[in-house]
């Protein structure tokens, strides 16, 4: 399936308001893809469907798990929003025939992953700073994203992990898990 394809697909599965942040998102992944020198094509199309899964409803989310026979953890049971990510990533493989490269970058775009390569990072980054992104700070992690990945992604994960505990929301280990990893490597270079 070619990108043209993807997009009429997704238009179709997608609100107007979660399209237009895929295709920012794709922007954004082909322009990080062509700094840090990862396939550019295939950036592209990690971006825009990155969230294939982020609209669906109670039962199709709960279909999609026991097709895939997806258990989720405990915080993704409580905050059932997560799975996207990883219904995105069974999507992608099986709905689009996308590779194990896009599939893991999907699959980590939500809490992120102390296993994450470059590439998945750059989706990760992508879905945060992309042009409809208007946050506080957002400008900063668009600037530090162009400079480094793993100084921009921690940077990022303190900011998102601080935003969820003033939430009162559940951080997943995944999560803190990449940022001790992260802070662990920028501090022993």
């Amino acid at each position: 399936m070619n990108i043209e394809e993807i997009k009429e697909n997704l238009s179709k599965r997608l609100s107007e308001k979660r399209y237009t942040h895929s295709l920012g998102t794709m922007n954004a992944a082909k322009e990080l893809a062509s700094i840090y020198g990862e396939n550019v094509e295939e950036a592209e199309i990690a971006g825009l469907i990155h969230d294939v899964a982020k609209e669906l409803r109670k039962d199709e989310i709960e279909e999609y798990l026991e097709r895939y026979n997806i258990k989720p953890d405990e915080i993704e049971q409580i905050q059932i929003g997560l799975l996207h990510a990883k219904l995105g990533a069974v999507i992608a493989r099986d709905e689009f025939n996308l590779s194990r490269e896009i599939q893991k970058a999907i699959e980590y775009h939500t809490t992120g992953n102390k296993n994450m390569d470059n590439f998945a990072k750059i989706i990760y980054l992508a879905d945060k700073i992309e042009e409809n992104r208007n946050y506080d700070n957002v400008e900063e992690f668009r600037i530090l994203a162009k400079q480094s990945l793993d100084e921009a992604m921690l940077a990022f994960l303190d900011f998102t992990i601080q935003k969820t505990i003033k939430k009162g929301h559940l951080i997943h280990p995944d999560t803190v898990d990449l940022r001790n990893f992260l802070l662990n490597h920028l501090t022993n270079v």
